[in-house]
């Protein structure tokens, strides 16, 4: 098929499925001549299967129509406003609105393009790493890089860990021994997954750069947390999505550790003040106000963005114990969506917005920006000012369209009813996800 038609839909009563599709065919028969009886499109494969989706609110019936087309664009676009036509559903009002023609090849090289995009990225990070070659295959069998026990708690960390200005915490034991075959002897180690950080830790912090370096899945996310809730944290460093500290190579430690976010704007992203992470340690929030608290927001984890890149030299200097420059750290930070704290009002909103085919923008504070028909939203998005938008929530359907315009604007997150079945990937910061994955 060439093209997709879609178009919403309102009946001043409750109908089914097959009450809609006979009121399109039979409504439209003959309207513009035997070339566009649908029944006869479908047969000679002009046009596919009618897909509707409905749902009732109150007495009404809403819904959209997708329509696939073989048709040429002409032909296509006849096609769209012959159904726009119909105003009864038995003996209900009806009203079709067309919001969108998508054009299927144009989605599908889109695809390609992306797709190969990843493909070239794959290709180049299997090219070999000739001095690490070199190295592997000119230099001895050495021993195991030293690891000792530091501290009260006896944690395992290099052996610079005291008297490096910089340091490095890790997870477990098996992150030490791999960073120190690469030079990284100012390590120590949190002790996996814990609720509290070791006293040891928090007080060798004391007046050093701290880096914290962690697993690139679930478990290293909620070691994440946990320090930066309770702990001072100067940068973030993160493995390769699903991979582990212990398992990197020299190459992929640097790299990873190029790459590492300034804590603040981790925290940021996470809905966490500096502030607010000491009182977390010092003054635990009492079980009535945590409840109180707790019903008025709720934390959303979509899938994290990619880390921005930072100068190779960074990584050097985390090996060497010296301090990152954080105003150039700084000024190469971008903004991403890892975690947020959405207001309970909000939600009550999102609740709402359900069969209203409506559309709702928000600023970073969650004020509310502008509120529109969802036919009307690709259109608003593209005149927008940049950066004024943070989030739109929307009783529609995500496309890449809509992904690209957002990206462009700026904005950050797009909640939507579903997303569209041509949805290929991710662009830029923005994030997106349905209903169901937040209610």
């Amino acid at each position: 098929m060439k093209y997709l038609i879609r178009a919403s839909f309102e009946v001043d009563g409750r109908v089914e499925k097959h009450d809609i599709i006979g009121a399109v065919f039979g409504q439209t028969e003959g309207l513009l001549g035997s070339e566009f009886n649908l029944e006869e499109l479908q047969n000679k494969d002009k046009i596919g299967r009618v897909h509707i989706d409905l749902k009732y609110q109150g007495t009404k019936t809403v819904g959209e129509i997708q329509i696939p087309s073989n048709l040429d664009r002409v032909e296509t676009v006849l096609l769209a406003a012959m159904i726009e036509t119909v105003d009864k559903v038995g003996p209900y009002t009806a009203r079709i609105t067309v919001e969108s023609i998508e054009d299927l090849r144009a989605e599908k090289l889109k695809w390609i393009v992306q797709r190969a995009r990843e493909l070239l990225q794959t290709v180049k990070e299997q090219e070999p790493d000739i001095k690490e070659i070199i190295r592997e295959v000119t230099q001895k069998i050495e021993a195991q890089p030293k690891v000792i026990e530091y501290g009260e708690d006896k944690l395992p960390a290099g052996p610079d860990v005291e008297k490096s200005d910089t340091i490095i915490i890790v997870e477990g034991r098996a992150d030490v021994i791999n960073l120190g075959r690469y030079g990284y002897t100012n390590t120590i180690a949190i002790g996996g997954a814990k609720e509290r950080v070791p006293k040891t830790i928090i007080d060798l912090a004391k007046g050093k750069k701290v880096i914290l370096f962690v697993d690139g899945d679930r478990g290293g996310e909620m070691i994440m947390r946990t320090v930066l809730s309770q702990m001072h944290v100067d940068y973030v460093a993160r493995a390769p999505k699903g991979m582990e500290v212990e398992q990197l190579t020299g190459k992929e430690v640097a790299r990873a550790l190029a790459q590492m976010v300034p804590a603040e704007e981790i925290m940021k992203q996470l809905g966490m003040a500096p502030a607010q992470a000491a009182q977390q340690v010092q003054q635990p929030q009492p079980p009535a106000e945590a409840a109180a608290q707790q019903e008025q927001q709720a934390v959303v984890q979509p899938p994290a963005a990619q880390p921005p890149q930072q100068p190779q030299a960074e990584a050097q200097a985390a090996a060497q114990g010296a301090q990152p420059q954080q105003a150039e750290v700084a000024q190469q930070q971008q903004a991403g969506v890892t975690s947020l704290i959405m207001p309970k009002q909000v939600l009550d909103s999102m609740k709402e917005l359900k069969g209203t085919l409506e559309a709702v923008a928000y600023d970073r504070s969650w004020n509310e920006v502008a509120r529109l028909k969802v036919k009307d939203l690709f259109n608003w998005i593209q005149q927008v000012e940049p950066g004024k938008v943070y989030a739109v929530v929307f009783d529609g359907i995500i496309t890449q369209r809509l992904i690209d315009a957002a990206s462009e604007k700026g904005v950050a997150l797009l909640i939507g009813a579903r997303i569209g079945s041509k949805v290929s990937s991710r662009k830029g910061d923005v994030v997106f996800m349905t209903f169901s994955d937040i209610m």
